[in-house]
């Protein structure tokens, strides 16, 4: 970041002397002012519940325009990257900063391919688990648990480690993911298969079954993939921003990842897509395109509680990029597999269309977002309700990975210790 010639001044009301702050400018986006020590000239916090203004760090990774409807992975559009890049392109990217070449793509794809396996007795661990047990609870368990398998890369402070893992977390994931999908439906676990591509490997780990060859459907495959690509990082989100508060206090990098899986799993966050798809069967039960009138007019209706799932976005006050792209791969996989006229799909289309149209939702921004259209995608693949959420982790883990690394090599890093407005009893003494 670079200090800017304009300073902010702070006065006061009660005649206290004001106070100078430094400004400070990044390659993009807005300013920030810097009250670092505000506390130690005016005995003063600032007051910013869940930290909408506050920028904790500074990072180099992903950069937002909400207003724009932009998304740059380390100055790259994500529609760029999703048409000319495959997962672990990105991945390279994140991890490294720049795109590899060719021999950096070919030994960097090779390296993670090399250690998808987990460790023999990790099936163990999972058979502790409850065959119901929600796929989340499970992938908390199973990532955290992946520390007490490999004590050779556990120093966050230590460079090396922090890449072992990296690559180990990575290559790693789909297999967990898999693995809990597979213990809950009570089929055989499967194999990873070092000649197939990230998410042909995911596919076949999910679907296969030891009785016959798999064959990887190319359009899921790559379906598969865009929805890994557009999930990888999205700036200091709840689950990234959970990451690094826990990575901050020297604790080993599978603990950090376990912390930002278990925040993930919240339904404001991670679970959006689940809860978009719950949406949309909901509907359907109630009697389907004929009944999105009525529901609609709930939507609008202040005295309702019923709202609208997988539309508008925190950030994005424009149309969320990522959604035109995955909007293109959803029409892809339902030509593919023949469902365009399948209820549900076609009840999501005619939402869909009811959203960009109506006055109500048009002047209010609220466009259909990533979360409405990756639902849709994978329960047209076969992926089940209750693992979306358990694949946006399997994708966002090299991204939590990237701004742990970025914040454990930041010179101005410290353990985070946010503050607060204390409102309870002052000090009184027991009778």
């Amino acid at each position: 970041m670079k200090l800017s010639d304009n300073k902010a001044t702070l006065a006061f009301s009660n005649g206290s002397p004001s106070i100078e702050l430094p400004v400070y400018q990044g390659a993009v986006g807005p300013d920030v002012i810097d009250i670092r020590k505000l506390y130690a000239q005016t005995g003063m916090f600032t007051y910013d519940p869940g930290f909408l203004s506050t920028a904790a760090c500074q990072s180099a990774i992903t950069y937002i325009d909400g207003d724009k409807g932009e998304l740059l992975y380390r100055g790259y559009p994500i529609e760029q990257l999703a048409e000319k890049c495959d997962y672990l392109d990105t991945c390279y990217l994140l991890l490294k900063g720049e795109l590899p070449d060719a021999k950096q793509r070919a030994d960097f794809h090779k390296l993670v391919t090399n250690h998808t396996m987990v460790h023999e007795q990790m099936q163990l661990f999972l058979r502790g688990f409850r065959r119901d047990a929600h796929p989340m609870a499970v992938l908390t368990g199973l990532v955290g648990a992946l520390s007490a398998f490999y004590h050779d890369s556990t120093d966050v402070h230590n460079a090396e480690h922090r890449e072992i893992a990296a690559i180990r977390l990575i290559a790693k994931m789909p297999t967990l993911v898999a693995m809990a999908y597979k213990y809950g439906v009570g089929q055989p676990f499967m194999y990873p298969k070092n000649d197939l591509s990230y998410a042909g490997n995911f596919l076949r780990m999910m679907f296969g079954n030891p009785c016959e060859e798999y064959q990887v459907n190319p359009v899921l495959e790559k379906a598969l993939d865009r929805i890994f690509i557009l999930h990888a990082d999205h700036e200091q989100n709840a689950s990234t921003s959970t990451v690094r508060l826990c990575g901050s206090s020297g604790t080993n990098p599978f603990a950090a990842i376990a912390a930002g899986v278990a925040c993930l799993w919240g339904p404001a966050h991670g679970g959006a897509n689940e809860a978009a798809l719950n949406m949309l069967e909901d509907i359907q039960r109630q009697g389907g395109v004929a009944k999105i009138g009525e529901f609609v007019a709930k939507v609008k209706d202040k005295n309702s509680s019923v709202k609208l799932m997988g539309f508008g976005h925190r950030v994005y006050k424009n149309y969320d990029p990522r959604a035109k792209l995955m909007q293109q791969t959803c029409d892809d996989v339902l030509q593919e597999l023949g469902l365009q006229n399948d209820p549900l799909f076609a009840l999501a289309k005619a939402l869909e269309k009811i959203a960009l149209e109506d006055d109500y939702f048009v002047q209010r921004k609220l466009y259909p977002n990533v979360d409405f259209y990756s639902g849709i995608v994978q329960r047209a693949i076969g992926i089940p309700v209750s693992l979306f959420t358990g694949i946006f982790a399997l994708a966002r883990t090299v991204g939590w990975i990237a701004q742990l690394d970025e914040m454990l090599a930041d010179p101005e890093y410290k353990i985070g210790r946010p503050r607060q407005l204390y409102t309870g009893s002052p000090r009184r003494d027991v009778a």
